[in-house]
């Protein structure tokens, strides 16, 4: 889990570098993380089911299996298309280690004990998000973009011998055949239209390929929709999101994750692009946005018993967007300082919203709902990160291209994502306003205590 959240942004920094060796325009070395995007979508639609059906043991060590070979192909990759078809197998792997692994850990812990999972969810979810642009400058810099995925090796042979001593198998069972028509049309649809979002910036939403699969794909889903709505047995339950904390909190993830890895993306390239820094100094630009989301972890888990989901969330959103915008003021991002400063501000706020919004979401599923609420979870953080990045490379535009770009076009993508986390802080006061109880019955502790051990060794 750790690998694919780090996977997903490490590559940013290094874009150029790979652009340049292999003497393509980096609106083709693009492709590389829209790949990994795309093919992440694929998978992610059926992770509930399979962890259900085949177990959660065997479903996230397999995955794993399958990102560490496709890691050391990426690293051992000649040319570009190489590269994005290595890309591509990581991020099929990678749509099923994350839910997968996220259900291992909301099964084992009662809503009312889940504020300890603070700790641990922010690492996956956060913390190594942030911490893959510093990384990836650094290694981009002082030794090979390629080191971006040989890293991935030696830690993910460690995690699969730690997993396999380690990790106890769940088998929760399914009751109906596969849904084979929801498979069809939700697999497709989702994998077009990421394609489409991530594609259309650098070669134009009227080209044919683009268009076509943005329309097509979005017509597969809205059919998917339809069709999941009303089969009694569907591939994703989408009746999950009537739920109003679960819903909330799915509306809340699109935007977070929109706005987060869209200044992610777009930042880092306006230190670079804009303003001529360096890979490494792009990458350590965002730093200590990662010292501010290890502080998060620990104000959630003593704030959200006191304040309750609402009253934590809008202000850390509100705070979120002042502190977004101010990275895009002129002037602000030439004094490192004042980024260090804000980047800081971003993961202690942000954090604290991401983390209060994940687990209040789930405070209402049940346990046998947990691997399909979590698996439709994650595919709408999924799209919503594609959504931001793509929006961000729109109102980019040819930014990145020229010897001395302009720094206006990279200013506006990033108070872009501020306006989507202004957004999102309306949405949190739909958030309940009192934390999690424990419940009014015996068993429910003797069952976490049970699991207990699961947790630590995820």
């Amino acid at each position: 889990m750790c690998m694919n959240g780090l996977d997903s942004t490490i590559v940013n920094p290094a874009l150029f570098t790979i652009a340049e060796d292999f003497g393509r325009p980096v609106s083709a070395a693009n492709a590389v993380e829209t790949a990994f995007l795309v093919a992440l979508a694929l998978t992610l639609p059926v992770a509930g089911w399979l962890g259900d059906r085949c177990g959660t043991k065997r479903v996230f060590l397999g995955s794993l299996a399958v990102f560490t070979a496709a890691s050391a192909l990426c690293g051992l990759a000649q040319d570009l298309p190489t590269l994005i078809a290595a890309r591509a197998v990581q991020g099929l792997a990678g749509g099923l280690l994350t839910p997968v692994g996220m259900t291992l850990l909301f099964r084992t812990y009662a809503p009312h004990e889940r504020g300890k999972l603070a700790k641990a969810l922010i690492v996956p979810t956060a913390l190594m998000p942030a911490l893959g642009p510093p990384l990836g400058g650094l290694l981009t810099e002082h030794a090979s973009w390629h080191w971006l995925f040989f890293v991935n090796v030696p830690v993910g042979l460690a995690a699969l011998l730690i997993g396999v001593l380690g990790l106890r198998e769940h088998v929760e069972g399914t009751t109906g055949p596969f849904d084979r028509t929801g498979f069809w049309l939700a697999t497709p649809g989702l994998g077009l239209l990421t394609y489409a979002l991530g594609y259309g910036p650098a070669h134009g939403w009227s080209s044919p390929p683009v268009a076509a699969a943005g329309v097509l794909g979005a017509a597969l889903l809205v059919a998917a929709v339809r069709h999941l709505s009303r089969t009694p047995e569907p591939l994703l339950r989408l009746g999950l999101l009537t739920d109003r904390n679960y819903g909330t909190a799915s509306v809340l993830a699109v935007l977070t994750a929109a706005g987060l890895m869209g200044l992610l993306f777009a930042f880092p390239l306006l230190y670079q692009a804009a303003l001529g820094a360096s890979a490494l100094d792009a990458g350590l630009s965002v730093f200590p946005e990662a010292l501010g989301l290890m502080l998060a972890s620990q104000l959630v888990d003593r704030l959200l018993p006191r304040l309750g989901p609402r009253h934590l969330t809008v202000p850390a959103l509100l705070l979120a967007t002042v502190v977004f915008a101010l990275l895009g003021v002129p002037g602000v991002a030439d004094n490192a300082w004042a980024v260090r400063l804000l980047m800081f501000l971003v993961g202690l706020v942000l954090g604290t919203a991401v983390l209060t919004v994940q687990l209040a979401g789930f405070e209402s599923i049940a346990p046998p709902d947990m691997g399909q609420a979590m698996g439709l979870f994650q595919i709408v953080r999924t799209l919503g990160g594609a959504v931001g990045i793509a929006l961000c490379a729109a109102v980019i535009g040819g930014g990145g291209h020229g010897g001395t770009p302009d720094a206006g076009p990279f200013r506006a993508a990033v108070w872009g994502t501020a306006a989507l986390v202004a957004v999102g802080a309306l949405v949190a006061l739909r958030l309940p306003a009192g934390a999690p109880q424990p419940p009014p019955y015996e068993d429910e502790p003797d069952e976490a205590e049970e699991g207990e051990g699961d947790a630590v060794v995820v």
